[in-house]
């Protein structure tokens, strides 16, 4: 197992709520010079929000929201705590969102999922994360200054020039899109070359198990972190593999899909995070991904929490009928009958017709009622099924859609 980076991955889970309790309500002491910060959480005190408890009471940001500010606002929307000019950096995601970045202290903590990958002085890495506009390019740089490893900007597409660069200058770590290496790595193959890369440190995509292991049978160690352009690094792998360890900077919740509400270990929901960053303090930011918090600490040492990795996406929008059902609009069904635990919408057709059935999880109920709440929150009728506590999927899915559209 590689050593930790710092101090802050062993200490004991006290010793972490302990500087929650401090960090976190400074940060919103902080986050309420951000002018639209100070509207959304206008009647929060920050010295009463030292726990997860009192943090999960507070409104969650949807991206929706940043995008909608921004326009209003440009560039950062009154999310920020300092103005455009103060920044080192300015990005541009799909959206378009806006980014501030900094060029000094490992503004987005990649150094960490680095060093956990063993990755340092006397590395060379060839950044195959994109440079124009978007921030991961930057992002994977500054984390590989912070483990003091050389790097080789290469950016996306050019894959000949990718290995006539890594044979010439001897890159022994890939840091890109898990796929991208491949591509690399079977022109330099057709080329006759061979590659000194021995660690991949990827991001921006899935890392299938098979991919994995063909990395593997040439020698190449892969890990894989979870991270966002507006949040930084969220969790990483280590060389446990079991799981992916949540960030020291950050603050993950698992909710209920299209809810504020916290869900307990294991259960599959959506990822709330909370940043802990003076300059860009999102507080609970809902990331749109699915995941669940796995027991226990890592194998490698690492006290902090784990979660699962990515498993889908929360926002599961639908349209039903020519209606758009989305998840919160199940949420405030199962809110009105405390009896179930669960409900799943399930999307499907009669012949040429759009069916809807409302699986409820209940000991026992009314289904009389239930269809009528259906109608209520949900604007349109469906067939109610009541099924045992406990027998839904735990997949995170609110809204299942079995229609075929080939």
């Amino acid at each position: 197992m590689i050593g930790h980076y710092d101090e802050l991955e062993t200490r004991s889970q006290d010793a972490r709520e302990a500087a929650l309790a401090r960090e976190l309500s400074t940060a919103l002491a902080r986050a309420k010079t951000a002018p639209a910060l100070a509207r959304l959480l206008r009647e929060v005190d920050p010295a009463r929000v030292v726990d997860r408890a009192a943090l999960a009471r507070l409104p969650v940001i949807r991206k929706a929201e940043l995008s909608q500010a921004q326009k209003k606002t440009p560039p950062f929307g009154g999310y920020t705590t300092r103005p455009v000019a103060e920044f080192d950096h300015v990005f541009q995601s799909p959206g378009p969102i806006y980014e501030p970045g900094r060029r000094e202290g490992d503004w987005w903590r990649l150094g960490r999922f680095l060093h956990a990958s063993g990755v340092g002085r006397g590395d060379i890495v060839q950044n195959c994360f994109g440079y124009h506009l978007t921030p991961a390019g930057m992002m994977f740089e500054s984390g590989a200054r912070a483990v003091d490893a050389a790097v080789l900007p290469a950016g996306t597409g050019q894959t000949e020039l990718q290995v006539r660069a890594a044979v010439d200058i001897g890159s022994t770590c890939y840091a890109g899109t898990p796929d991208f290496l491949k591509v690399i790595l079977d022109r330099a193959d057709a080329m006759g070359e061979t590659l000194l890369i021995s660690r991949a440190v990827v991001g921006g995509g899935a890392l299938f198990p098979s991919l994995r292991q063909e990395y593997a049978d040439r020698g190449i160690t892969t890990r894989q972190c979870y991270a966002t352009a507006d949040l930084g690094n969220i969790a990483y792998e280590s060389d446990a593999l079991e799981g992916m360890i949540v960030d020291e900077g950050v603050i993950v919740e698992i909710v209920r899909p299209g809810t504020g509400d916290p869900l307990p270990e294991g259960e599959v929901g959506e990822v709330v995070v909370t940043t802990l960053n003076p300059d860009y303090p999102l507080i609970r930011f809902a990331t749109g991904d699915l995941s669940a918090v796995l027991p226990g600490m890592s194998p490698c040492g690492r006290t902090n929490m784990r979660i699962k990795g990515w498993m889908g996406r929360a926002d599961q929008t639908t349209k039903i009928k020519g209606m758009f059902v989305r998840p919160e609009q199940v949420a405030a069904l199962v809110a009105r009958h405390p009896e179930i635990s669960r409900a799943r919408v399930v999307a499907d057709r009669d012949g040429e017709m759009d069916v809807m059935t409302v699986k409820v999880e209940a000991p026992a109920g009314d289904g009389e009622a239930y269809a009528a709440s259906v109608v209520d929150t949900l604007k349109m009728k469906a067939r109610i099924q009541i099924v045992p506590p406990g027998s839904l999927p735990n997949d995170g899915k609110v809204i299942e859609d079995l229609r075929k559209y080939d």
